[in-house]
């Protein structure tokens, strides 16, 4: 048996003998093993409360999607436990593992929750049976599938012009074309259109951005990230890209670098004319669509449900168009966040120049 320690040797250890004598004081009948105790727990730092990890973001890999018309939605949740029933039975006499908890409705579709991963057999099977179910159209229900999730990549060391003619430059089209030529990209399915953004200014290559449909494991984006495939002489590659890669544009004042979630302004503003009103309320409180008595304008009304005719006023650059606008600079330049940063440090500076101006302007008279 080891020796009991002394008060003495506690002293000598992480405690001082003021701390000692306190806790002496507070338990009178505690030997020195118990202070050494307190005082580890005292000078302890609090574990980390453990991170859980929700799974209410999204549907899981347990999850079975099956898109049908709504009218096929709601004939098959009105006899819901049957149907939860039946499919357990056939897939039990498939001798298979997979049992169904439970069946919610989707806006696309139905869900079908599972205690395990389907299998495709498993698919077949659930898919087979919701088509066989009474009152179901079978021509409006969709192949069952898995989750799905959405993966960004990019493509570089591909020409900006084409063929070296500098009016002929890089298209999205162009780029699907190439793309459904190339094996590397079967099975691939696009979540969205294609990018193609200039490197700079002074540069003849270009950077193409294009978001994917994968499984949760991530299986086709890994086969195509560090490939390669030819585009004539050229050798581009395919990359990993960020989620957040483009700049962001409010929605609530039309400003870039800025999410509408940590927009600061009170209210909203028109994409329009760059007033305090929401956009589609253009017409409703602008001068274009009801003449306003107190000012002199000469223009006509803007029948209600047309598009206004007259000139907007950008919340960026203060041109006349619409803030939102394609053909714009900040549009154009929406990957490319030091230009975006740039550029509002000189309309900031020509705001300045300008007060200033008209500051001396007004001393001056």
């Amino acid at each position: 048996m080891q020796p009991a320690k002394s008060y003495a040797q506690v002293s000598k250890q992480n405690i001082s003998t003021s701390e000692v004598i306190k806790i002496k004081e507070a338990f009178s009948s505690i030997n020195a093993k118990k202070i050494n105790q307190i005082n580890n727990i005292v000078k302890s730092t609090p574990k980390a409360k453990p991170h859980i990890q929700m799974t209410t973001k999204g549907p899981s890999r347990k999850h079975v999607i099956i898109p049908m018309s709504n009218d096929n939605i709601i004939k098959f949740m009105k006899n819901l436990l049957t149907h939860i029933v039946n499919i357990n039975r056939t897939l039990r006499n498939s001798k298979s593992e997979i049992l169904v908890d439970f069946i919610c409705s989707n806006p696309l579709g139905i869900m079908v929750v599972t205690n395990k991963v389907s299998l495709q057999s498993d698919l077949q099977i659930i898919e087979h049976y919701v088509k066989n179910s009474n009152d179901i159209n079978t021509l409006q229900v969709e192949v069952p599938h898995l989750p799905q999730s959405k993966l960004y990549l990019k493509i570089i060391g591909i020409p900006f012009f084409l063929h070296g003619n500098f009016q002929d430059w890089l298209t999205s089209d162009n780029v699907k074309t190439i793309i459904k030529q190339n094996q590397i990209f079967n099975n691939i399915t696009l979540a969205f259109k294609l990018w193609v953004i200039k490197v700079s200014l002074k540069s003849n290559m270009s950077i193409v951005w294009f978001d994917i449909w994968d499984v949760q494991s991530n299986s086709r984006a890994k086969s195509l990230i560090n490939c390669f495939f030819n585009i004539g002489r050229y050798i581009p590659t395919i990359r990993n890209a960020n989620i957040n890669s483009r700049v962001p544009q409010c929605k609530n004042c039309w400003k870039w670098d800025h999410s509408t979630f940590l927009c600061r302004i009170q209210g909203s503003k028109c994409v329009k004319c760059n007033r305090p009103y929401k956009s589609e309320n253009h017409c409703e409180f602008r001068w274009c669509y009801k003449n306003n008595k107190k000012t002199n304008s000469l223009c006509l009304e803007t029948k209600k449900g047309k598009s206004c005719p007259y000139i907007f006023k950008c919340s960026n650059c203060q041109d006349d168009h619409q803030a939102d606008s394609n053909q714009r600079p900040f549009w154009r330049h929406k990957f490319n966040r030091e230009w975006h940063q740039k550029k509002y440090v000189e309309i900031h500076e020509n705001r300045i120049k300008l007060i200033h101006s008209v500051r001396n302007e007004n001393l001056h008279q």
